[in-house]
């Protein structure tokens, strides 16, 4: 996460900011299994509004062990909420669950189709209902998991 100003500010650690100097510079990186389990995690602030803001970073290596999916933003704020952790990277934290499950979840598609593996799931999957488009009653499930498609047709 980078934000600049379009206009320059004054700050009691760094001086002046200038038009277009990050304010706040901030990277968070997760390492996953297959099982969406956190086997890793790697934070940094490059720059912060305050001298002790890179200081919180290695806090976000509590995360490791979660497992990421149905209570995922609960499991965040119990280990890097408030003042265990950075509002601005663990807010960066929430969406990397749907990223994770759209990367890894094509990938073993993919694999069990290589295998010959049955790809119709036995149990409804976690996504349906989660959005618009995994609807029960939307194309994308009619198409993708047609067991699992409730519309008229």
């Amino acid at each position: 996460m980078t934000d600049t100003k379009t206009y320059s500010i004054n700050n009691n650690w760094r001086g002046e900011i200038a038009v277009g100097e990050p304010l706040h510079e901030m990277l968070v990186r997760i390492t996953v299994d297959n099982n969406f389990i956190i086997q890793d995690v790697w934070a940094k602030t490059e720059n912060g509004p305050f001298e002790m803001c890179p200081e919180i970073a290695p806090a976000y290596k509590a995360l490791t062990g979660i497992q990421m999916g149905p209570g995922w933003r609960k499991s965040i704020r119990q280990k890097v909420g408030g003042v265990l952790g950075c509002t601005h990277l663990t807010e960066l934290l929430f969406p990397m669950a749907t990223v994770a499950m759209q990367t890894i979840w094509p990938l073993q598609s993919k694999i069990q189709k290589k295998e010959g593996k049955k790809l119709t799931p036995d149990k409804a999957p976690k996504i349906l209902n989660t959005c618009h488009a995994w609807d029960t009653s939307s194309p994308v499930v009619k198409e993708n998991v047609p067991k699992y498609y409730t519309g008229n047709d």
